[in-house]
């Protein structure tokens, strides 16, 4: 797929999010993370990530990730586990 000219803007975790050009689920992860990831979604670093990613109320496999492409108005929510009782 080739990068769009234009911007979108999705909303993220709540708050209007604007994309430069095409820009995988992938992509995202990484960039809200600040953590380099495999294309399988998994670190490069070997460590855990502990991340889930909904888009649009669906939840996208970390398998996915790199593949679904976030066009203008999607809805995207990136959670991370929390360990506790």
């Amino acid at each position: 797929m080739t990068e769009s000219a234009q911007a979108a803007t999705i909303v993220l975790n709540g708050e209007p999010h604007e994309l430069a050009g095409a820009t995988s689920a992938l992509d995202l992860v990484a960039e809200v993370t600040g953590r380099e990831l495999r294309e399988d979604g998994t670190p490069a670093d070997g460590g855990r990530l502990g991340i889930a990613v909904a888009v649009n109320g669906e939840v996208i496999r970390r398998g996915g990730w790199s593949g679904f492409v976030l066009t203008d108005g999607h809805t995207v929510d990136i959670v991370t586990a929390v360990q506790g009782g």
